[in-house]
């Protein structure tokens, strides 16, 4: 920015510099405030989804998958809800209302693990599912593309699904093989 201001300076342009900067302020915060509003419905659908019981009977259906990824998590502890719920906010999209979820799943790990300063296994684990963020519907993606004016937001559905896929398995893949060693010295 610094050096844009400079240029402006040397070249006479401080004008364009200075309308950019303020359209560039206007557009960014309608964004932010686009997405807000998809932000608070699914982090709403979160909360009631846990308050309601459902975040236990989804960690129950996935019981066998999370007991095979993280061996020895409790079925109905607060680790695995709240891996769940990480997990269908990402299935859906929302990273952005993962977020909190995947932090509640951390410490809760961390809790169940007994772990100190350094992360567990399943702590990689978790963070390897969380950021290759498999989704079923990029709703974020989907939103930003409308509105930029996208008459198809969705068309991009199978490159998603192609690509989350592959980090998933390249990701899960990787932390299993790794999982047992150790940093020597």
């Amino acid at each position: 920015m610094i050096l844009s201001v400079v240029c402006a300076l040397v070249t006479g342009r401080m004008d364009a510099v200075s309308n950019a900067i303020l359209t560039g302020a206007g557009e960014g915060a309608a964004l932010a405030i686009g997405l807000l509003g998809g932000m608070c419905l699914w982090g709403g659908i979160m909360k009631i989804a846990e308050k309601s019981g459902l975040t236990r009977l989804i960690s129950r259906a996935l019981s066998p998958i999370l007991s095979f990824l993280f061996p020895g998590l409790r079925k109905d502890g607060e680790a695995a809800g709240a891996i769940c719920m990480n997990i269908s906010a990402n299935l859906l999209g929302m990273g952005n209302a993962a977020t909190p979820l995947g932090i509640k799943a951390i410490q809760a790990l961390k809790k169940e693990g007994r772990v100190t300063d350094t992360a567990d296994n399943r702590m990689v684990l978790f963070v390897v599912l969380n950021t290759a963020s498999i989704q079923l519907i990029p709703t974020t993606i989907a939103l930003l593309r409308t509105q930029a004016g996208s008459k198809t937001p969705l068309d991009i559905l199978p490159a998603v699904w192609l690509s989350s896929l592959l980090a998933l398995g390249v990701g899960i893949t990787m932390a299993k093989l790794l999982e047992g060693r150790k940093k020597d010295g």
